[in-house]
């Protein structure tokens, strides 16, 4: 059973895991939530390039959401393609609506992760 976080708990630990992403890139501003879920993408796919084109940045923030996804049975895990990027099928459709409410529930799934890793 997943713990609801309440507002504070959770704008708290999402400023803490900006700041570890912001620290561990090396970077002066706090990364947004897309750019968060494009390196956990990167991490997923573990492989690392210089430039990556935007239809392959949409396919790592895909990969990303299906990784924080997975354990909820939203996705499950097909395997790798001939290139070596990770494929999910879908399970359930995500019935979560509205902006706001999305970007929370990823964001308690990025803190969640980033607390495995």
């Amino acid at each position: 059973m997943t713990k609801i976080m309440e507002d504070w708990e959770l704008e708290f630990l999402w400023l803490k895991a900006r700041h570890q992403v912001k620290d561990l890139m090396n970077q002066e501003k706090l990364p947004e939530l897309n750019t968060i879920l494009l390196l956990i993408g990167i991490r997923e796919l573990g492989k690392v390039k210089k430039k990556f084109s935007k239809e392959e940045k949409q396919d790592l923030m895909h990969i990303a959401v299906c990784t924080l996804l997975d354990p909820d049975g939203y996705y499950s895990y097909i395997g790798l393609d001939e290139d070596g990027w990770p494929h999910w099928s879908v399970n359930k459709p995500f019935t979560l609506t509205g902006v706001a409410s999305q970007e929370r529930y990823l964001k308690e799934k990025v803190i969640a992760y980033m607390d495995g890793v």
